[in-house]
This record gives C-alpha cells, structure tokens and sequence, in this order.
C-alpha cells in the first residue's frame, strides 16, 4: 500500500501542473504580453535544390504591447487553399519596439510536388480566361523568446492570381 503512495503523489502533481499551465498562458496574454500579428509582405525567390522551390518571405511583424517585444529564431508554416505548402525558419534576433512594428526576411522551402499539386488544382478549379481568381492563404508560426516559451502567431488572406 505504501508503494502507491509515490505515484499517488507524482500523478497527482502531474495533474495539478497539467491544470495550472493554461491559467498560467491566460494571465501572460493578459498581462501586457498580447500576441503579435504578422502579415505577408512580399516574397522573392531564392535558388533551390532537386525537386526543391524556396522562397525569401518578407514578414511584417507588428506589436500591439506596450512593452518592447525580444525575439530570438522565428518559424513559419504557409498554406495555400488550405494545403500545406512551405515551411522554414530563421536563427534572427531583435526587438519590435512597443507598438511597432518591423520587416523580418524568412527563407522556406516547398517540395517540387506540394507545388505541382497545388498548379493541378489551381488549374482544375480556374473557371475564365483570366485565371484562378483569389486564393486563399495562411500564415502560421512562432517567433521565439516571447513572453513564456515564444509567441504564436496566425495570419490569413488571399492572393488574387487573376491576370489583368
């Protein structure tokens, strides 16, 4: 019986950090730490490799604290129609000023086939002469050394690929 007792207690302070933890994140959002947003702003090429596409995105990052936000490494993630399409990351480090805001340049790469499969379906669903039309894209990552263990952010909007 008193073998149990030490697992009792470990599962029990288990459970105990596991109900914690959320509360802890709500009080950081909450206290002068707000989310910053990012946005697309520009993409240039860059050489790939194979069957690799890369791209330079050029990221506005935004601060809507007042407090100056510290980032150490940024990550980000980029959907096209809802599709996984490139991803990468960046060791930077600097400082957004409270609100502020700054331009980061982040290099991600796109498999030869997630790029092929998104042409297929742009081309199946182009419905005039003029092209695709808007589609839809989003933006998801994290830039480190914000807050408690980095800040998440999530951006989203479309691209009109209609020729003019």
């Amino acid at each position: 019986m008193s073998a149990r007792r030490p697992i009792l207690r470990f599962c029990a302070a288990l459970l105990t950090i596991a109900t914690l933890l959320p509360g802890c994140a709500g009080l950081v959002a909450l206290g002068g730490y707000p989310a910053p947003r990012v946005n697309l702003a520009g993409i240039d090429s860059l050489p790939g490799e194979g069957l690799e596409l890369r791209f330079l995105l050029k990221l506005r990052v935004q601060n809507p604290g007042d407090a100056d936000l510290h980032y150490d490494g940024i990550w980000v993630e980029v959907e096209l129609r809802g599709q996984p399409l490139a991803s990468g990351g960046a060791p930077l480090k600097g400082v957004v000023p409270r609100f502020g805001e700054t331009v980061v340049t982040v290099p991600v790469t796109a498999s030869g086939f997630s790029m092929a499969r998104q042409v297929i379906s742009l081309l199946r669903s182009s419905g005039g002469a003029d092209g695709p039309g808007p589609v839809a894209y989003a933006l998801r990552g994290r830039l480190g050394g914000t807050g408690l263990g980095g800040g998440s952010f999530e951006s989203s909007g479309e691209i009109d690929l209609r020729v003019p």
